[in-house]
């Protein structure tokens, strides 16, 4: 049975990813720390493939990650040869498992600069067995462990990206995750929780107004302040989940974004240089509220376009039946049902 409540934070996040990526408004990062719940969502849905399915859903978990990552990695290797630029050698397999960054040529980097979460999401991937055994025997320390690591490596200069970085970043994210498969974080008072938030979160805050980083108050230059603001956030919405919930007429949209989410996340980078490059050829401004407002609009339309050419590759990688638009049956009757009848003439 599909969690409705997870569902909504999935799309939700996606959402803000693509607006924040296209927009580059750094308020977005503190109003709603996207990555962060979306590496915790993934750690829920991963606990519960373990607990169903033990170690045969890991392969079945990277399986439905990797065939959507492939027709992006075919896009890569074949517009980078052709433009040029790209380093021929055997790294360019990491463009088809990437447990490493692959290389990029400088025309291609901006546009694939996404790939870092699926690099750290198949690590979490295949370290969950471990991490999860870890968390259930000692569920506090395995939270402020990879925390502590992350002020060490920040401290010491070695926190400002990579796979180590990235790790220990989003592993405390990941591992609440786990909290919320195991319904321990529903389970704490809001009396203790909720105080414990805002001091966490206070603190992550501060230190991000006091030291700005080179885009401002952005969470993503600051990874100690990210972590403790994201956590604070994860803990409160993860905590205040509803056991059921209903999305109503918005239920079709949530449940495409969701059955898209991956399509959408890898291809949105090169949706927003291309809608650069064309205004920039056409002449057209994207400053402003208007330029905003054509530039986003623009990015998901050009999104959604890749949705219904590619998007089916997640169903197939789901192993469920190939559809152009991703609205269960059972939705698209409800859209029929719901929508009004015409007014006679």
């Amino acid at each position: 049975m599909r969690n409705r409540y997870v569902d909504l934070l999935r799309a939700v996040a996606i959402i803000r990813v693509v607006t924040y990526h296209t927009l580059g408004f750094a308020w977005l990062t503190v109003a709603f720390p996207a990555m962060g719940l979306m590496f915790a969502l993934g750690g829920s849905l991963m606990a519960a493939s373990l607990d169903r399915s033990g170690l045969r859903s890991l392969g079945r978990r990277m399986r439905r990650i990797l065939p959507p990552f492939w027709v992006l990695g075919t896009f890569a290797v074949v517009t980078m040869s052709l433009v040029g630029g790209l380093e021929q050698t055997w790294r360019v397999v990491l463009w088809f498992l990437p447990f490493h960054d692959p290389p990029a040529s400088e025309w291609g980097a901006p546009m694939f600069g996404q790939i870092w979460y699926i690099r750290s999401y198949l690590w979490f991937i295949v370290l969950s067995p471990a991490l999860l055994w870890a968390f259930r025997k000692w569920p506090i320390p395995s939270l402020l462990v990879p925390f502590t690591v992350l002020v060490v490596l920040w401290e010491t200069g070695h926190g400002t990206g990579g796979i180590v970085r990235d790790f220990f970043m989003y592993a405390p994210a990941w591992m609440l995750g786990f909290a919320h498969h195991d319904g321990t974080l529903q389970r704490i008072s809001k009396k203790i929780l909720w105080p414990l938030c805002a001091v966490m979160g206070g603190i992550g805050l501060t230190l991000l107004y006091s030291n700005p980083g080179p885009r401002g108050y952005d969470l993503n230059d600051a990874p100690v302040a990210d972590t403790l603001w994201s956590t604070a956030f994860l803990l409160v919405l993860l905590n205040a989940a509803p056991a059921m919930m209903s999305l109503g007429a918005a239920e079709p949209v949530t449940e495409a974004v969701n059955r898209r989410a991956l399509t959408i996340y890898l291809w949105h980078e090169a949706a927003i240089i291309t809608v650069r490059d064309v205004a920039l050829v056409l002449g057209v401004s994207l400053l402003g509220a208007m330029g905003g407002f054509i530039q986003l609009s623009s990015v998901f339309l050009l999104v959604a376009a890749v949705v219904l050419t590619l998007g089916w590759v997640e169903d197939l990688a789901a192993k469920r039946k190939p559809q152009v638009i991703p609205v269960p049956a059972r939705n698209r009757a409800r859209v029929l049902e719901e929508r009004p009848a015409p007014v006679p003439a």
